[in-house]
């Protein structure tokens, strides 16, 4: 099964995506925490705020945690065994769409797709993994929209995109 996905139509810039390779993207998010769909903007701007702060304090104070091999090997199995996801938003803004008010359209292997407007699609996720593997039987990627309207029914078997 091909993982490359092209980004063409009304762009500036037609660009090409390789989802094997998002598995190391660290914008990746695990599919359960983007599932459970606790979009409270405040609760994710104070944790934010939260972790950004602490950050800082580390960098002004010197301080640098110390790495913990454990930790490091935590995260190799969790990327070997988790599924995730990955925001469309970034892929999109750099294909550059011409306008705004476009629209997204996903297309499927077997030719179905699906059109959407740019702000869901820019609020959108595309699942790329499943315990640790690609997405074979209905991929390359899946499309989640951003508030989990479609978690129980994404869509799938998307192999193209095109801004129209």
């Amino acid at each position: 099964m091909e993982t490359i996905i092209p980004i063409k139509g009304k762009v500036n810039y037609s660009i090409t995506l390789d989802a094997s390779v998002w598995i190391f993207d660290d914008r990746k998010v695990e599919l359960e925490e983007f599932l459970r769909f606790d979009n409270s903007t405040e609760k994710n701007e104070n944790d934010y705020i939260k972790t950004q702060s602490e950050r800082w304090e580390r960098e002004r104070t010197g301080i640098k945690p110390p790495v913990n091999r454990s930790i490091k090997r935590f995260e190799k199995e969790r990327v070997l065994t988790g599924s995730f996801v990955i925001p469309l938003a970034p892929f999109l803004e750099n294909a550059d769409p011409i306008d705004d008010e476009l629209n997204v359209q996903l297309i499927s292997e077997n030719g179905d797709s699906f059109v959407l407007t740019m702000e869901k699609a820019m609020n959108g996720f595309l699942r790329f993994s499943k315990d640790g593997k690609p997405l074979r039987e209905d991929g390359p990627v899946h499309f989640y929209y951003g508030d989990g309207s479609n978690a129980s029914n994404p869509y799938k078997h998307i192999s193209s995109i095109a801004i129209i």
